[in-house]
């Protein structure tokens, strides 16, 4: 009997930690389905395995979301994994921040994960897990910075949705890893100059064990990810 191929979705993996968290889970015999609006750095990526598989999408509607829990389908069936690690950052203070950068904070930080939360719940196996990557600025407690307001409150609210779906969710795990900075091209833009004492291979590396395990130990929780507060 031909056992089912183990599946897992990363977003936001055409670069940085998304990326290198594709790549981990790939080693370790996964067909990882990527999803990014760059297509052409989707293909680069599968070229370092036969287990990678781009989608180009940005996961703003229903349909979108249908279109790739359909994809999915084709080529493995259902789904173990989802890491929800696409985001974005803006570093503006919060008297000169408009609507619509509040409105796109919480579109593509929140609303993309809960759209593709609940758009592929139909084909996730029992006992999956999601992941929800979250941040240091939206772990309560923690230090917070100036011109990361809306950025912070957008993660907060995924490490609230996190809990939250664990109960409303039966047979799947979800939980949040609230990430420190990290040395990526997202933090390099928002923050010139600043050094991150992880890199994307390191946390990567960490996210996909997680991934894999972590439903063994918690669900529901929002776990700090970070040698300390930034600074």
């Amino acid at each position: 009997m031909q056992t089912q191929p183990k599946a897992a979705l990363v977003t936001g993996a055409s670069r940085g930690i998304g990326r290198e968290t594709a790549l981990k889970l790939a080693e370790k015999g996964y067909h990882v389905f990527v999803t990014s609006r760059n297509l052409a750095k989707l293909q680069e990526l599968s070229t370092h395995s036969e287990f990678i598989h781009p989608y180009q999408t940005s996961l703003s509607s229903n349909t979108e979301i249908d279109e790739l829990s359909d994809f999915i389908s084709d080529i493995t069936g259902t789904l173990d994994i989802l890491i929800n690690n696409a985001g974005s950052l803006i570093n503006k203070s919060f008297s000169k921040t408009t609507d619509e950068d509040w409105a796109g904070q919480l579109e593509c930080n929140l609303m993309g994960p809960v759209r593709l939360i609940r758009g592929l719940q139909s084909i996730f196996n029992q006992g999956g897990h999601i992941v929800n990557i979250g941040s240091m600025g939206g772990y309560q407690g923690s230090s917070k910075f100036p011109g990361l307001t809306a950025y912070s409150v957008s993660k907060g609210a995924l490490s609230i949705l996190s809990e939250c779906l664990a109960n409303e969710l039966s047979g799947i795990s979800v939980n949040c890893l609230c990430l420190g900075a990290v040395q990526t091209e997202m933090l390099e833009n928002a923050f010139p100059g600043l050094q991150a004492p992880v890199k994307p291979e390191e946390m990567g590396n960490f996210i996909a064990n997680f991934a894999l395990d972590g439903q063994k130990f918690f669900n529901g929780k929002v776990l700090p990810v970070s040698l300390a507060d930034p600074k």
